[in-house]
């Protein structure tokens, strides 16, 4: 699974990266669930869009129904996902992101990333949510109405697949990252050309190394959260 990345990457860089706009973004080292982040979408691809961790679909009664990561091998057979995977597919912006491993009885945060920290896109699909309208009461209206309590909200989940020889020490799942090669084909091709770009990533450029247990709260933030320490 993906459940927290890093993105400190200079917005020129990313811009130069994906061939958008400088994103309004500063660094963040503990990327959470619930968070607006930075995705670029295919209706958008010139341009970062802000959308929130965790995806709601459009049909669902409530924000709880919300999914941080989907399955590759089922994304099209889910509900939650189908309409998303066939026309709503993203680009996640990462540098790195955390796995987690039981040890001495509490859990170590390990770092993946590419040995220089380069950016990497990971496969995501989004969906706009809108909160059910409710009917209001006489006491609220006064002669009743309807009444949206919020806003309509864009979400998005990070696609995951098996993992890695680099990565199945640290979880069973890891996050699709694409190769730089497949990013058009994830936001613009057909589903099934799609889903043939969601293999592991090859283990050989990438690093994993045991980082602070402060990551563990994502309310901590800060370049020493990346930083190595003894495992």
């Amino acid at each position: 699974m993906c459940g927290r990345y890093t993105l400190f990457t200079p917005v020129e860089e990313l811009a130069e990266r994906f061939g958008t706009q400088p994103p309004d973004w500063e660094p963040r080292y503990n990327c959470a669930p619930g968070q607006d982040l930075p995705v670029v979408t295919g209706a958008k691809s010139d341009q970062f869009t802000r959308q929130q961790w965790g995806l709601i679909p459009e049909w669902a009664d409530e924000a709880s129904t919300a999914s941080i990561n989907a399955r590759a091998e089922t994304i099209v057979e889910k509900p939650s996902f189908a309409d998303s995977v066939e026309h709503r597919r993203c680009l996640v912006p990462a540098d790195g992101f955390y796995e987690w491993v039981d040890r001495d009885g509490g859990k170590r945060p390990y770092r993946v990333a590419f040995e220089d920290d380069r950016p990497f896109a990971m496969a995501g699909i989004w969906s706009r949510w809108e909160p059910p309208t409710r009917q209001a009461g006489l006491t609220e209206f006064g002669d009743g109405g309807a009444s949206n309590d919020s806003d309509p909200v864009e979400t998005f989940a990070v696609v995951t697949t098996e993992p890695n020889d680099l990565v199945s020490g640290l979880h069973h799942r890891m996050a699709v990252i694409l190769d730089p090669d497949a990013e058009s084909t994830w936001l613009h091709g057909s589903v099934e050309a799609a889903l043939d770009c969601c293999d592991p990533y090859p283990a050989d450029d990438l690093t994993a190394y045991p980082v602070s247990t402060r990551v563990n709260d994502p309310s901590h933030d800060g370049p020493s959260l990346i930083e190595r320490v003894e495992g």
